[in-house]
């Protein structure tokens, strides 16, 4: 036998052995690395696998707040919620909210982050007076805005020579929520645009400039384009977080559902259906059905910009 016909029958048994060294390696690390992630696995379990099927099965049962006596009722909690008024009321209201934050916080965090990447002087202080608010807690950012929506001794009707009862007419309640909402919270996609601003190389705005491009061109043709992947998380991160909005709701309205109910949230009335009522079968089920929207909400996400990429490529 040759050499050359001893090395070719050699060759798949060296593959052999290095495929079965690399299985036992990755069989090891994975033995190794199992450690480290078991206290995440049993807590995660614990404190969200565990609630989250709990959640469904007391969906099916008539269980109220002392968890005695629950029978077991099917999907009449489902069906009795998809013909509760009140239900799809509130989730109008958090489909409203949204709609009207998303976008003003979308933008206005983009131009938050714009004037404080190319301001020279004080450019820390800046930052921190755009993200200080987002360090409050929800109930000081919705008792400091009560207070100054106050329409008799509030900063907001001074300050703007106005009477309006932001707080006590459906006409405007919402609205202040919403304004509560985009001071407290815009820092944080304040930061993500600021990051991102940061990590575009600075030789495109150079050879823009050299090729004749004024600011407008720049910010169209260079910002935006290497801003999209930002956007597309700014805004995703900022559904579902509106789309649960819960806490100023309530601080601001003193823990009641609004005039006339008009900032009653579809969380808010998730928990009123449960502590208040006593009703914890039905509250989980519009649970559920929360769950289920906020999941498609995501999915469409992932769908979206999957299809974006592979049109991209």
């Amino acid at each position: 036998m040759t050499a050359t016909s001893a090395q070719t029958l050699a060759a798949p048994a060296r593959a052999r052995t290095a495929a079965a060294g690399a299985a036992l390696r990755r069989k090891q690390g994975f033995q190794h690395g199992g450690w480290f992630v078991a206290p995440f696995l049993a807590l995660f379990a614990l404190f969200v696998i565990w609630p989250l099927l709990r959640g469904v099965y007391l969906s099916l049962t008539d269980a109220n707040i002392t968890g005695e006596g629950a029978d077991f009722v099917g999907l009449d909690n489902y069906r009795e919620a998809l013909r509760d008024p009140l239900m799809w009321d509130s989730l109008g209201h958090s489909a409203s909210f949204t709609a009207m934050v998303v976008p003003c916080i979308t933008v206005l965090a983009f131009l938050l982050a714009m004037l404080a990447h190319h301001i020279e002087r004080g450019k820390w202080l800046w930052r921190l007076c755009f993200f200080a608010p987002f360090l409050l807690p929800s109930t000081v950012a919705g008792n400091l805005w009560q207070w100054l929506f106050n329409p008799g001794t509030g900063m907001v009707n001074h300050v703007l020579g106005l009477q309006t009862p932001w707080l006590t007419d459906k006409s405007y309640a919402m609205l202040a929520l919403v304004v509560m909402t985009l001071w407290w919270t815009v820092g944080f996609s304040f930061l993500l645009y600021l990051a991102a601003l940061q990590g575009i190389p600075g030789h495109l705005y150079e050879a823009a400039r050299l090729d004749g491009a004024n600011a407008w061109h720049r910010a169209v043709h260079i910002t935006l384009p290497m801003l999209r992947n930002i956007t597309g998380l700014v805004v995703a991160l900022q559904i579902l977080a509106s789309l649960q909005v819960f806490d100023q709701a309530v601080v601001m309205q003193d823990f009641g559902p609004g005039p006339e109910e008009s900032t009653r949230t579809f969380v808010q009335f998730t928990l009123e259906e449960g502590f208040t009522s006593y009703r914890v079968g039905y509250a989980s089920a519009i649970s559920v059905v929360f769950f289920v929207i906020i999941a498609a909400v995501a999915l469409a996400r992932m769908w979206l910009l999957r299809n974006r990429e592979e049109s991209a490529r």
